[in-house]
């Protein structure tokens, strides 16, 4: 039984299609846009229209830029260009910016290998990654994708790739969390962290 009129259960529809909302959280934001003065409504649906019309992927790394031009970072001169880290989404680099400790360049492949979701190497930006590195002037590409089985196959995919082109090729250390107490780690996280120690 609906309780809302159409419009406005095609709203709710909407906003639960995002990830991580569910019905009650979509109702909330629909709601919340309903009771928005209409200049500011119709702001938010802009941004929205404008952000897919103008939002395109750099023509270096695959990371999000505006129009046809190169992202933020590697449109920076003080970004060290010999480093690659390679993430799977754009949401990645963000979590590396946040740290604020690396000074590198990004490439972005849009995904992780999966053949249990019909993901192969060639959906991925493999190749482009790929032309970059034998354009020359890399030394190292940082393999970050995440530390679960298709994040571990792309990056065992990709350094096999990548070695025979004369570039040193890492992966993020995984271990124990700082804070945390060993009691609680699983087996895998204590072996990643055996594997990646480090002279003090």
């Amino acid at each position: 039984m609906e309780y809302f009129p159409p419009a406005l259960e095609a709203l709710i529809e909407q906003f639960a299609r995002l990830p991580g909302v569910g019905k009650k959280s979509a109702q909330r934001l629909a709601l919340f846009v309903l009771s928005l003065p209409e200049g500011e409504a119709e702001k938010f649906a802009e941004a929205i229209v404008n952000a897919r019309q103008v939002i395109s992927c750099c023509p270096v790394c695959q990371n999000f830029s505006e129009g046809e031009g190169l992202c933020p970072i590697c449109g920076d001169p003080k970004r060290d260009a010999s480093t690659i880290c390679v993430v799977a989404d754009p949401k990645d680099v963000i979590a590396m910016e946040q740290g604020r400790e690396y000074n590198g360049v990004y490439h972005v492949l849009h995904g992780v290998i999966s053949p249990m979701n019909h993901v192969g190497p060639d959906d991925l930006e493999i190749k482009s990654l790929l032309s970059r590195v034998e354009e020359g002037g890399v030394n190292e590409v940082i393999m970050a994708t995440d530390p679960d089985t298709e994040g571990e196959a792309t990056a065992m995919y990709l350094a096999r790739l990548l070695r025979p082109l004369g570039v040193t090729v890492t992966r993020l250390a995984y271990g124990i969390p700082i804070g945390s107490h060993l009691e609680y780690a699983d087996q895998a996280t204590l072996m990643r962290a055996l594997e990646g120690r480090q002279v003090l």
